[in-house]
C-alpha cells in the first residue's frame, strides 16, 4: 500500500472519532455564548461581571483540563493492548485526581473572591461578581469529573452519548438561564447569580447522567470500575501526572498569551479592543474543528502505541493534519473574503468594522497554522512526548508572539494588527516545532 492510501485509509476512522467530539466543543462554546447573550438581558453590568468571572474561572479550568488529558491517552493505549482492567484503573484514578484537585480549586477560588477588587474592575462590577464567581468555584469538580468520564468514554470509541449529553447540557443551562435569572415560575429574579445557579445545576446533572449512562453501557463493562476508592497505586498517579504537568502547562501558556495580548491591545483604546473581540470570537469558533480532531487523532495514535502498531503513527497523524488544513483552509477563505461582512454582525461601529476586517485577514493565516500546532501536540502526547513540547510551547508564546507583538503592535505603528502578526508568528513557530519533533520520534516507521 502506497504511503498516500495508508494515511488515507486512516482518515475515516479519525473522522469518525472526532465528529461528535468537534460538536460537544461546539456546544461548550455554545453555552458560553447562550449565558452571555441570556446575561446581557439582565444589563451591561451583569455581563460585564460575567466576563471578568469566567476571563479568571478560564485559568483555574485549563490548568484542570491538562490534568484529566491522560485519562484519554492512556485509556486509549490500555484499549490498544486489550488491557481493559488497566483501563479500568486510570479511570478510576483519574477520577480521584479529578475530585482532589477539583476541591482544591475551589478552596483557591473561594478565597481569591475576597480579592477580586485588586483585579482594578469597575467598582460596580466587583459589588455583584462575587456569588457568581463562588457558584463557578463549586462547579469546577464536576466539570473535571465529566471531563474524566467523557474521554473515557472517547477512548474507549463511543463518542456519540457524551456529545448528545452535552447539547442536553446546553439546552439545560438555557432553560435553567430563563428561570433563575429573569424570575420564572415563581423564583425570584437573581440575576448574575441565577447564572451562577444554573451553570451548577446542569454541569452536576451532566456529571449524573454520563456516569449512569457509562454503568449501564455494557460495551465498556468489562472496563468499568468494580471500585472507586482505595487501593491506589502512586505509580499510576505518576504516570497521569507525568502527562498532565506538562499539558496543563502548555494549556496554560497558550491560555494566559492570549489573555494577555488582549490586554495590550486594550491599551491601544476601546476601537482595537472591540475588533480584537470580534475576531477572537471567529477564530475561537474554528479552532473548535481541529481541536476535536486533535482530541481524536491523540488517542488514535496512543491506542496504537498500545497495540504495538507503530508502522500506523505517521498515516494517524499526518492524514489528521491534512484534514485540519483543509478544513482551516475554508475558514480561511471565508474569514478573509467575507471579513467585513462578519464583522458587521457584531457591530455598526465603521472603525470597529474595517480594523475587525483587517484582523480577521490575519486569522486566516492563523487558522492553518493553529490547526497544524494542536494535531500535532495531541499526535505527540500519543506517542508520551510531552516535557519538550511544553518548552516549545513556552517558547512559541511567550518568546516569540507576545514579544512580537508588542513590538510591532505596541511600541510599532501596526496597532491591533502587529499584536495579531505577532500570535500568528508564535503559531508558526510552534506548528513547525511541534511537526518536526512528531517527525523525527517517528522516523523509523
Amino acid at each position: 500500500m502506497s504511503r498516500l492510501a495508508r494515511y488515507l485509509t486512516e482518515i475515516r476512522p479519525t473522522l469518525t472519532l472526532a465528529a461528535p467530539i468537534v460538536v460537544g466543543q461546539v456546544s461548550q462554546m455554545l453555552m458560553g455564548v447562550t449565558d452571555s447573550a441570556m446575561i446581557g438581558h439582565a444589563g451591561t453590568v451583569p455581563l460585564a461581571a460575567s466576563a471578568f468571572a469566567n476571563n479568571v474561572f478560564t485559568l483555574f479550568f485549563v490548568a484542570g483540563i491538562g490534568l484529566m488529558l491522560p485519562v484519554s491517552i492512556l485509556v486509549a493505549r490500555a484499549r490498544g493492548a486489550r488491557q481493559l482492567g488497566d483501563a479500568s484503573e486510570y479511570l478510576r484514578h483519574g477520577i480521584t485526581l479529578a475530585l482532589a484537585y477539583g476541591v482544591i480549586e475551589t478552596f483557591l477560588m473561594v478565597a481569591l473572591s475576597t480579592q477580586l477588587a485588586r483585579f482594578g474592575q469597575p467598582p460596580e462590577v466587583v459589588a455583584i461578581v462575587r456569588p457568581f464567581f463562588v457558584l463557578l468555584a463549586v462547579s469546577i469538580t464536576p466539570v473535571l469529573v465529566y471531563l474524566a468520564l467523557r474521554q473515557f468514554a472517547e477512548a474507549m470509541g463511543h463518542p456519540w452519548a457524551p456529545m448528545f449529553i452535552m447539547l442536553a447540557g446546553v439546552g439545560l443551562n438555557a432553560a435553567l438561564n430563563w428561570v433563575f435569572i429573569y424570575g420564572h415560575l415563581g423564583v425570584p429574579a437573581l440575576g448574575l447569580t441565577g447564572a451562577g445557579i444554573s451553570t451548577l445545576v446542569s454541569r452536576t446533572l451532566g456529571v449524573g447522567v454520563i456516569f449512569l449512562w457509562l454503568r449501564r453501557d455494557v460495551r465498556v463493562r468489562e472496563a468499568w470500575p468494580a471500585y472507586w476508592f482505595g487501593r491506589y497505586s502512586m505509580a499510576r498517579f505518576r504516570e497521569m501526572l507525568h502527562f498532565g504537568l506538562p499539558a496543563s502547562g502548555m494549556l496554560l501558556f497558550e491560555t494566559t498569551a492570549f489573555a494577555f495580548s488582549g490586554i495590550m491591545i486594550g491599551w491601544l483604546g476601546a476601537v482595537p479592543l472591540a475588533a480584537h473581540q470580534i475576531a477572537i470570537s471567529c477564530a475561537s469558533l474554528a479552532f473548535m474543528f481541529p481541536l476535536g480532531l486533535s482530541m481524536a487523532a491523540g488517542m488514535r495514535v496512543s491506542h496504537a502505541v498500545g497495540a504495538g502498531e507503530r508502522d500506523r503513527l505517521r498515516a494517524i497523524a499526518f492524514g489528521a493534519v491534512g484534514v485540519g488544513l483543509a478544513i482551516m483552509a475554508v475558514f480561511a477563505v471565508c474569514l478573509g473574503l467575507g471579513r467585513d461582512a462578519i464583522a458587521a454582525w457584531f457591530v455598526h461601529d465603521p472603525a470597529v468594522i474595517a480594523l475587525a476586517g483587517r484582523l480577521l485577514v490575519v486569522a486566516a493565516f492563523f487558522q492553518l497554522v493553529d490547526g497544524v500546532q494542536v494535531i500535532a501536540a495531541a499526535a505527540l502526547r500519543g506517542i508520551s512526548d510531552v516535557k519538550l513540547p511544553a518548552v516549545i510551547t513556552l517558547l512559541a508564546y511567550w518568546g516569540v508572539a507576545l514579544p512580537l507583538g508588542y513590538v510591532l503592535g505596541i511600541r510599532g505603528t501596526m496597532g491591533a494588527t502587529g499584536m495579531w502578526t505577532g500570535i500568528a508568528s508564535g503559531l508558526a513557530v510552534a506548528a513547525v516545532l511541534l511537526t518536526a519533533r512528531f517527525t523525527r520520534l517517528t522516523r523509523r516507521t
